[in-house]
């Protein structure tokens, strides 16, 4: 029996296909489903695990210890939440946040300059202001010259991002700045990490690996912001030497800090500048400013002068930075004992901790102490409740640092008194033996004073 098109079940779509194919016309294709894209902010990596800790807090009434707000100028003391408070989480280390000569040169170079130089100095000009100040950066650090960026971070960053590339390696400590990993990967060269301070891993490293490639860089920390300690300058410079690599020296936290007159690592360890090919540092720690440096040979800043585009794409370093950082260079030459009162405050510090039972991790007592603690929820409780007893100071957790390393990071700076500082380890202990009570019915919190398990630094 011959079949109708009517006796056929056809949906109206697929019929009218099937007679526009007979009348010879072309089919419009069914509408594509429109695609899926992701435009959400909280689906980005690591979202949910910042919404998991928040919750965790609220659900244990436990406050946001971070961007908490200072009413003033933050020194050896503070003022939060309209209350007067010891404050160990300030980088002014010694003291010139605060200093009449500081505040006042600063002013008197927005009087002349102004605010803001408007662009960046390749465009709008020099101004007498940054050359002087990168000629006493150079001279810090025995260095032929000097170039000043708006930012730390952005130094390492377009540093390391202008000077390696692709058949080069960097060799860095496994716990150096957030900034020279950024500045590595944006090169495209081979980035190798060596454990902490292991300068044995680093000479097989090299040995192994160094013919590879054109040319080698080894980077690390004059002081390590987390650990409080220092690498061995002095081996350092023999395997640049031995290896044919250059060396950069990340003095962040270092000057103002280390040596007699705070002059940083080189002078801690009796060694001349000179033997280290790259200085690094920032404005805003001792020097209490804004911005970071790279010191070195006349070819190393005259290239980056006119090839790092974060200097040559960015505004020049306000006035006011500049001449604020030239104002604490000359206190710094010429009150040294803010620098030899900074030096016994962190190892009266390290000296009472250590002698109260807790643990102090790798740190030598040089202005950064932390306390050990463990678990990162207990970090956070004993940082609210230090606060409650007067005592500023932050905790630093997960992803800061590995799991099961959780500490409070001390700044010790010139401006704090023994007392002060005695104060403030009483407190500690007694508020952590209270945070232990308090989160064993949780299973948490159990150790006082524990150390980072070893593996962490593998």
């Amino acid at each position: 029996m011959t079949a109708h098109v009517n006796d056929i079940r056809l949906d109206a779509a697929d019929r009218a296909a099937l007679l526009a194919r007979m009348r010879g016309r072309p089919t419009e294709a069914p509408p594509a489903a429109a695609p899926a894209y992701d435009t959400s902010f909280d689906t980005l990596p690591g979202y949910d695990e910042l919404r998991m800790i928040r919750a965790t807090g609220e659900a244990l009434g436990i406050a946001n210890p971070f961007f908490r707000p200072h009413e003033g100028c933050a020194g050896a003391l503070t003022r939060i939440d309209g209350r007067e408070v010891l404050n160990f989480a300030s980088y002014d280390y010694l003291g010139l946040n605060s200093h009449p000569e500081v505040r006042r040169t600063a002013q008197e170079a927005i009087a002349l300059y102004g605010t803001s130089v408007s662009a960046s100095r390749v465009v709008a000009g020099e101004r007498p202001i940054h050359r002087a100040l990168e000629a006493r950066l150079a001279a810090l650090h025995r260095a032929e010259d000097a170039l000043s960026f708006v930012s730390g971070h952005a130094a390492n960053v377009t540093t390391l991002g202008t000077i390696v590339g692709a058949p080069d390696a960097v060799f860095h400590d496994a716990l150096i700045h957030n900034s020279v990993i950024v500045g590595v990967e944006l090169a495209g060269a081979t980035r190798r990490s060596f454990p902490h301070n292991d300068l044995d891993a680093l000479e097989r490293m090299l040995v192994g690996e160094r013919h590879r490639y054109r040319r080698a860089l080894i980077v690390v920390e004059g002081l390590y912001s987390m650990d409080g300690d220092v690498p061995d300058l002095a081996r350092l410079v023999d395997l640049k030497q031995r290896f044919g690599a250059w060396l950069m020296v990340d003095e962040a936290h270092g000057i103002g800090v280390l040596g007699a007159r705070g002059h940083g690592i080189a002078e801690h360890a009796s060694l001349d500048p000179a033997s280290v090919d790259i200085w690094m540092g920032t404005l805003s720690k001792s020097l209490a400013s804004c911005g970071g440096y790279i010191a070195g040979p006349q070819a190393l800043v005259d290239y980056l002068k006119v090839s790092a585009p974060g200097f040559v794409y960015s505004v020049g370093l306000p006035p006011a930075a500049a001449g604020a950082a030239l104002a604490a260079l000359d206190v710094m030459e010429r009150e040294g004992e803010r620098v030899e009162r900074l030096q016994a405050n962190a190892r009266h510090f390290l000296d009472a901790a250590q002698g109260a039972g807790l643990s102090t991790g790798t740190a030598e007592g040089h202005a950064i102490v932390p306390v050990m603690v463990g678990d990162s929820l207990k970090a956070v409780l004993l940082s609210e409740r230090l606060l409650a007893r007067g005592v500023n100071v932050l905790p630093i957790i997960h992803p800061a640092v590995p799991h099961r390393a959780a500490r409070l990071r001390f700044f010790i700076t010139a401006a704090h008194t023994a007392q002060q500082i005695e104060n403030a380890i009483d407190w500690l202990v007694e508020e952590n033996v209270e945070c232990s009570r308090s989160l064993a019915p949780l299973g948490l919190g159990g150790e006082e004073g524990v150390v980072a398990a070893p593996e962490w630094r593998k």
